[in-house]
Order: C-alpha cells, then sequence, then structure tokens
C-alpha cells in the first residue's frame, strides 16, 4: 500500500512499520509531525506522550528500552542538548529493545536558536547514527536503526534535516501495525545501574564494538557509489539528492554517499576512492565527513586532494540548494551545470515577510502592557523560546535577551544580582514554563532574587503547532486529565505574590504590572487568554473615519498586522482582525469599536 506523506510521516511510518511499544518527545520544529503522525494511526498496545521536556523524553524510553520494548524519541537538535545528560549515560550503560532517538538538524536555521550538527553529536556519544536524504531513506533507515540498535544494544540516532522532514513523497507501507512483543524487564544490578567501574569497562567494549559496526557500515546498502572518475563527490543526506540533480545520470564523475556518518564506514570509503585524486565534499553544518575522508587518507596513506569546507570551497554557514551545488560542481568540474536548471533570472524578489505575532495574539497585549507600566523605569526584559520571541519586533521591542529555553528565568536572576536598581523582568510561556522554566523559578525564590516573573498562558504550544502540555487538561493517549495550575505551581515554588490578570484587560494589566514592580522577592504575573488560533474571533473592530485623527498611534504603539495604513489613513483588515479591542484601548479618540459581524 503507497501512502504519501510528509518526511515526518514517512518516520512515524516507519516506526509503526518497526512495531513500535512506546513514542515520547518533546515539539520542536522541524520534528514535531513523527508523534502527531503516529497518533493519527490505530495504535492500541503503544503509548504516546508529548513529554514535558526531552530529558524526560529520553528517560521514559530508555525504561522501556531496558524492557526490551522498541522505544522512540522524537526532538530537534537543540532538544538534543536537553537529553544530552540521560543520552551520555545510556551510550555507555546500553539497551536491551531498540532505542531510536530521532534528533532533526535545522541547517539556515530556519527556526532554531544553532546550526548544530547531531551526527558531531552521533562522535560525542560514541553511538551510530543514520543520515536519510529523502522521505522514502528516512522510512527505510528508521527500521534499519531499529534492528542495528537491538543487533548491537545501543542507542542509535537518526538525524534527518528540515528539508527531509518537509518533503513529500509516496511511501510503500504494510496494510496494518502492530507492537512488537517483548520481555520485560530483567533485575539486573551490574548491567543496569552505573556505576564507574561499568562505565570504565563499557567505554573499552564501547570503542571495540563501534569498530565492528563501522565495519557493518561498510556494507550498508544506503551507502553507496556510482560513476567512474579521478573526480569524486562526496555527499550525505539532503545534499545528496542535490548533487544528483545537478549531475543527473552522468557517469564521468564518481559519487560517493554516506549514509551512515558514525561510525564513519572506512573500508567503503577506501574503496569508493581507488583511483581517485580529488574530492569535493558537498554537506551541510559541519565539514564532519570532509574531516573524516582526511583521516581516512592520512591512514590509508592515500594521495587524494579533499576540498570542502575546510577549503573555502563550500560555506560554512546555511543550507545547501541546487542553485549553490551547481555553482561549487561546476567550478570544481570546470563546467556549466546550472543551464540545466530552471532559469529564475526575471522572477521579482519576494516580498520581505518577517516573523510577527500574529493579529489578535495575547503575547502582544501582555508586552504592551509590561511596556506602558515601566515607561521611564530602568528595566531589562529576558525573553525565550517560543512565540513570545517575537516580541523583540518593533515597536514593541520588548525581548532583550533570548538564549535558550527556560534561561529568561534565571538571565532574569543574574542581572538582578549584579544591577539591582534595574527592575527584571522574565518572559516564557505556560509549555515552556512545565518543560523548563520550574527549576528557573525555585532557583530565584531560594537565591532571593528580586525580579518579576510573566508566565504568557495561551493554553498551548503554539509556536510547535498547539500540541496538548499539563497545563491543557488532555494528553496524546487522548485522555483527559487534571490540568496543572500555573498559579499553584507557583506557590509550591515558593513565590507568594501571583497576580493573573487577562492581557486583553489593559487597564487592569497595567495595574497589575506597575504593583508587582514596586514588590519585592519574586512576582509572578500569569497573563491568561487563549492562543488565537484555538478562540474563534467573537466580532471585528472598525475604524470611524469621521472620528479618527490619523495620528497612527495603534500602529506605531502595537504593530498588529491587522492595523494597516490606506491613503492616509488607517483601516482594520477584516481578515486578519480577532476582534481583540487593544487598539481600541489606545486610540486617543475613541475612533475604534464596534463590531463588524
Amino acid at each position: 500500500m503507497k501512502e504519501y506523506v510528509m518526511g515526518n510521516g514517512a518516520i512515524a511510518l516507519g516506526a509503526l512499520s518497526a512495531g513500535i511499544n512506546l513514542i515520547a518527545g518533546y515539539p520542536g520544529t522541524p520534528s514535531s509531525e513523527i508523534i502527531e503522525t503516529v497518533s493519527k494511526y490505530p495504535h492500541e498496545g503503544l503509548h504516546i506522550e508529548w513529554s514535558v521536556n526531552e530529558k524526560a523524553a529520553l528517560e521514559v524510553a530508555a525504561a522501556a528500552a531496558y524492557s526490551g520494548a522498541r522505544a522512540m524519541v522524537t526532538m530537534k537538535q537543540v532538544g538534543l542538548n536537553v537529553a544530552s545528560d540521560p543520552l551520555m549515560s545510556l551510550a555507555y550503560v546500553g539497551v536491551k529493545g531498540g532505542l531510536v532517538v530521532v534528533s532533526a538538524d535545522d541547517p539556515g536555521p530556519i527556526s532554531s536558536q544553532t546550526e548544530q550538527d547531531t551526527r558531531r553529536f552521533a562522535d560525542f556519544c560514541r553511538i551510530p547514527v543514520f543520515d536519510p536524504s529523502t522521505p522514502e531513506e528516512a522510512f527505510a533507515m528508521t527500521g534499519h536503526a531499529f534492528s542495528f540498535s537491538e543487533k548491537y544494544k545501543t542507542p542509535v540516532l537518526l538525524r534527518p534535516t528540515t528539508r527531509v522532514c518537509h518533503a513529500y513523497a509516496p511511501i510503500d507501507v504494510p496494510d496494518g501495525y502492530s507492537p512488537a512483543s517483548y520481555e520485560g524487564f530483567v533485575k539486573d544490578t551490574k548491567r543496569w545501574v552505573i556505576f564507574p567501574r561499568l562505565s570504565y569497562m563499557n567505554h573499552g567494549m564501547i570503542e571495540e564494538r563501534n569498530v565492528r559496526i563501522g565495519e557493518d557500515f561498510s556494507g550498508y546498502e544506503l551507502n553507496t557509489v556510482t560513476g567512474k572518475s579521478q573526480k569524486a563527490v562526496v555527499t550525505s543526506g539532503v545534499s545528496y539528492t542535490y548533487v544528483r540533480e545537478c549531475l543527473k545520470d552522468r557517469q564521468d564523475v564518481r559519487v560517493i554517499r554516506i549514509s551512515t556518518p558514525y561510525p564513519f564506514p572506512e573500508r567503503f570509503m577506501k574503496d569508493a576512492l581507488a583511483g581517485v585524486s580529488e574530492v569535493m565534499c558537498i554537506e551541510e553544518l559541519s565539514p564532519y565527513i570532509e574531516e573524516q575522508i582526511l583521516k581516512t587518507a592520512g591512514r590509508c596513506h592515500m594521495d587524494v586532494n579533499v576540498h570542502g569546507k575546510l577549503d573555502g570551497s563550500v560555506p560554512h554557514n546555511g543550507e545547501m540548494s541546487t542553485e549553490l551545488v551547481a555553482g561549487i560542481l561546476g567550478e570544481y568540474l570546470g563546467t556549466d551545470l546550472k543551464m540545466g536548471l530552471i532559469d529564475t533570472s526575471d522572477a521579482p524578489d519576494l516580498p520581505a515577510r518577517p516573523p510577527v505575532l500574529c493579529a489578535g495574539c495575547p503575547h502582544r497585549a501582555s508586552f504592551y502592557a509590561v511596556k506602558e507600566a515601566m515607561k521611564g523605569r530602568k528595566t531589562v526584559f529576558c525573553g525565550d523560546i517560543g512565540c513570545y520571541t517575537l516580541g523583540n519586533a518593533m515597536p514593541l521591542d520588548m525581548v532583550d535577551t533570548c538564549l535558550c529555553m527556560g534561561a529568561g528565568i534565571t538571565m532574569a536572576q543574574g542581572f538582578a544580582h549584579t544591577d539591582p536598581d534595574r527592575i527584571c523582568f522574565a518572559f516564557v510561556g505556560d509549555s515552556t514554563f512545565f518543560a523548563s522554566g520550574m527549576t528557573g523559578t525555585l532557583n530565584a525564590v531560594y537565591n532571593e532574587a528580586d525580579m518579576v516573573l510573566c508566565v504568557l498562558d495561551n493554553s498551548t504550544t503554539a509556536m510547535t503547532g498547539h500540541q496538548p502540555h499539563p497545563g491543557t487538561g488532555r494528553n496524546m493517549m487522548g485522555n483527559t486529565v487534571d490540568k496543572a495550575d500555573i498559579g499553584k505551581v507557583l506557590e509550591g515554588l515558593g513565590v507568594k505574590t501571583i497576580y493573573t490578570v487577562d492581557p486583553l484587560d489593559l487597564k487592569a494589566s497595567v495595574a497589575a504590572v506597575k504593583e508587582a514592580a514596586e514588590g519585592k522577592g519574586v512576582r509572578a504575573i500569569i497573563f491568561r487568554s487563549p492562543c488565537i488560533a484555538l478562540s474563534k474571533p467573537t466580532g471585528k473592530c472598525l475604524v470611524d473615519a469621521k472620528k479618527c485623527i490619523n495620528c497612527k498611534k495603534c500602529i506605531r504603539e502595537i504593530g498588529c498586522p491587522a492595523l494597516i495604513p490606506d491613503e492616509g489613513h488607517v483601516r482594520i483588515d477584516r481578515d486578519l482582525c480577532t476582534g481583540c479591542g487593544l487598539c481600541a484601548k489606545l486610540c486617543p479618540v475613541s475612533a475604534i469599536g464596534g463590531r463588524d459581524e
């Protein structure tokens, strides 16, 4: 049976085909659709969960793998940092059932803080990694990853990148899915309890085992060589598809594809480079394969000239593309490869569309309330990861720092301890609060920080597609559960001053911020209003042209995309307006209001 699916859907179907018993993860673009796809298929006997963060997800999955079950964990590349503590230990302890960790890399980066490379993480952890080029390969490699995991009793990384995750392709899939049978957990403290002696012994075993895996990978079906020439192109991941698109079916260039970057298939590469004098490495992110070729050439005393990122032939940052690869290979091969591509030279430039908060987003109102309340005061506004990072855009300009998930809360403490005259604010979303904000909040209380914590509670994980979290009252198994109350959690962490306001009530919100700013210690304001994607508009706002004095304060102050200058006046785009009424509250002549139903 064929299904036309996204790359993430292909990974999900690959996992279902492999008989997974448990899948857990934390949403993060470009990986989020994997768990969501799994949940849409019949999954009796399979446990599915969005965990509170990646560390929790991996530890849940590790126990399943200790029991002999097949488990998958999904995250994006920066989420792997959060999961690195259990992953490093799992590499030493090992597993019994297959454990596949999907870490989706984001060259560009398109929606991430970094361009980090999961292949290097695999090398660092000393565990195998598979690098698919297409959704079809992602489907196949998912099954292969489970097999290798069980064969070598190790976690295995699957590393799709954004363009593989979000590409579409027809996939041959089974007619039905059923979880694999497994033995269950067998107590064995010598195996499952990590102690220095066990780590010492297992470290030696891992290094010996990885040599065998590298040899195994040298015969892996998706490590391929085509064409014959003294000039070779070595590539991997989605870059392989760009190379193939440029070279078509040419056989006068040797194309070497590496689908298993670590442990590096050295014998395969040595054989593939026989008779080759020059190599061009086309890969995204770090020059990982390029470095491995240089090591292989050195160990095997091969006379080969290697080009790539290290000599400036290939850019270090950003994504590859067919056009970019055509230019690189054209110069390398001394031919014009761009002639075969579609000519887009006469295409108009795309309009500049910087990311902004949605029209009617309650976060805009929260930021504006704090901004209004703190006019003329010495402040710092520490942001976090989520939709509300967009609060940095003009005219709001309300995010002074953004480092990583949860860091806004702890960074506000650092500012408070080193600049006591400054009023320190930290903004965090509800999902991020549960994922990585509670620890920082407790740290603030314990270490007597002077700060204001603003929890922007829109009742969803909006940035990655509205996944549920502990505060939504539902989980991925389709069950209704008790909601985690952020106010009560804050109380439990020792926060004594807590305000809860609707950010669309501007007057009450400004008053709450002013009062909180005058306090001492850790104070919290919960700005609670649902995401506009979850709540249907009750009407639209209107501009009374007779009253409007064309001051454009509404546009200048909040920058809502529904407010548009039109022939010297302001009008409201009714297709974008949600009727939140924030603009009406700041209009100096009350020219905005009403409900255009």
